[in-house]
């Protein structure tokens, strides 16, 4: 069964009422459907194959040792020895990731439609000795309304973001935790000092190899890393079809790895490509 908060009542979550998270069977697309449009997001069995995972996890262990080599564990890009990867997807082992159908078919479920767009492929890692990362949600406000009345939380889910768990997580690795409910919430998160007891427990134990997609509205964030494992998470994105930014999809994947997609994925990818022309 799944932790769950009643349904948000004045913007507020009201108590818990269950300690552990479903985990819903790949293939199983209305069930996650339903759970994704309850809580924000939805964890999947078994979305990438043994060989995926493989791969995935050779990608990711080659940046984090390059990142790892270059910048210090108190200069990480997230607090003390947690980094993001950026902007990966001009890599195989990123590019995989972008059209795996247990998700894919939840992803488009979510939004009636085929017609997203790939945001690119990323991730992050936190070593051994990283601290709990306050809660926060992954995306802003940047709609502008000039009157004020409409906030990018009144808006149906504007972006998915699909995180893989390459080890397993668990309450010592430093696993995130997510608060159900909240993605349509107007309220900003609670601090460090203000947050409850039962929102620090509220901690996902996601194996690796599956998926957890998520509305990045939704409010979370890393716990601490007490093992000594570096706990890592790869990702993939979507903007809904018809929701943009300005300056998203920087072109950077190479035009030889772009051909190697299928029609529908590249239709997804098709501003993160390096224009044929661009190459020197």
């Amino acid at each position: 069964m799944g932790l769950r908060i009643d349904p948000l009542v004045g913007g507020s979550p009201m108590t818990e009422t269950r300690a552990d998270f479903e985990v819903v069977a790949a293939g199983d697309v209305d069930e996650a459907v339903r759970i994704f449009q309850r809580d924000g997001f939805v964890l999947l069995a078994d979305a990438l194959t043994p060989s995926q995972l493989a791969l995935a996890r050779q990608g990711a262990d080659r940046i984090v040792q390059e990142q790892t080599d270059a910048i210090a564990l108190e200069k990480a890009n997230r607090g003390y020895a947690r980094y993001s990867f950026g902007q990966q997807v001009q890599h195989p082992e990123w590019a995989q990731l972008i059209e795996l159908k247990p998700v894919v078919d939840v992803v488009t479920a979510i939004w009636g439609s085929e017609d997203l767009t790939c945001s690119g492929a990323g991730g992050d890692y936190s070593l051994p000795g990283a601290k709990i990362q306050h809660l926060h949600a992954d995306m802003g406000d940047c709609l502008n309304d000039p009157e004020g009345r409409t906030v990018i939380a009144d808006l149906p889910t504007p972006f998915i973001v699909v995180n893989f768990p390459m080890v397993d997580f668990g309450r010592e690795n430093g696993a995130t935790r997510f608060i159900p409910c909240t993605q349509r919430n107007r309220q900003r998160p609670p601090s460090l000092e203000q947050e409850p007891e039962w929102m620090r427990q509220s901690i996902i134990r996601a194996p690796a190899g599956s998926a957890l997609i998520r509305d990045v509205r939704t409010w979370h964030g890393g716990t601490a890393n007490v093992s000594a494992e570096t706990r890592v998470m790869t990702s993939v994105g979507y903007l809904a079809p018809w929701f943009r930014r300005p300056g998203d999809n920087e072109p950077v994947m190479p035009r030889e790895l772009y051909e190697t997609l299928s029609e529908r994925a590249r239709k997804w990818c098709r501003s993160l490509a390096i224009d044929a022309s661009e190459r020197t």
